[in-house]
């Protein structure tokens, strides 16, 4: 039970810390800010990180802690094309209207720059586990191929996501990042439904 009371005031200080980012920007929002709005302590927001600059690579709990919540709304046996697309507009949506698009290209440039983790890759992140899941259930009903394997269509999956995400911030978001995914992915999507679905 520990574990998951530190999951839990963990994703506090997060979401906390995201709110205020878009809020407030980056530069004018203090630890002492994310403290106060997470209902914790500087104790504890020190015990998790090591400072400002460490919640910038925490935009993928953000993610995750998004997909956790879709995971309950979802239907395994339904169309997985529709799921899809459905899981990215809900994930496109939260980051165009939470997340500030000046954070979103910082959190990219970390990801390109660092020599340790790379949380976006992580596969052991909810966001990967669900679109597996998801992905699986397709090619085991018949809406997705079954002859280009599960990881394959997972990676091109997030490979398109991260794309649309990178092209996003590099337009400054001068298009509508949910309604531009909406239109695209369906397109994308179609070389992996299954012949008969």
């Amino acid at each position: 039970m520990p574990r998951k009371d530190s999951r839990n005031t963990k994703m506090k200080i997060v979401n906390a810390a995201w709110e205020l980012f878009y809020e407030n920007g980056y530069e004018n929002t203090t630890i002492e800010d994310i403290v106060e709005r997470s209902e914790t302590s500087k104790g504890t927001f020190y015990h998790h990180f090591s400072g400002k600059d460490a919640l910038l690579s925490t935009l993928s709990y953000l993610f995750d802690d998004k997909y956790e919540t879709l995971e309950n709304t979802i239907d395994l046996d339904g169309d997985a094309f529709k799921t899809l697309v459905e899981l990215n507009r809900e994930l496109f949506f939260m980051i165009e209207n939470r997340i500030s698009l000046d954070l979103l290209a910082r959190m990219y440039s970390t990801q390109l720059t660092t020599n340790g983790e790379k949380h976006l890759l992580d596969n052991n992140r909810t966001y990967f586990k669900l679109l597996r899941k998801v992905i699986i259930h397709g090619q085991q009903n018949g809406y997705l191929r079954t002859d280009i394997s599960t990881n394959e269509i997972l990676k091109a999956y997030a490979l398109f996501e991260r794309a649309l995400l990178y092209d996003w911030c590099i337009c400054n978001g001068n298009y509508s990042l949910c309604n531009y995914s909406q239109f695209l992915l369906p397109m994308f999507l179609n070389g992996f439904r299954a012949d008969n679905a």
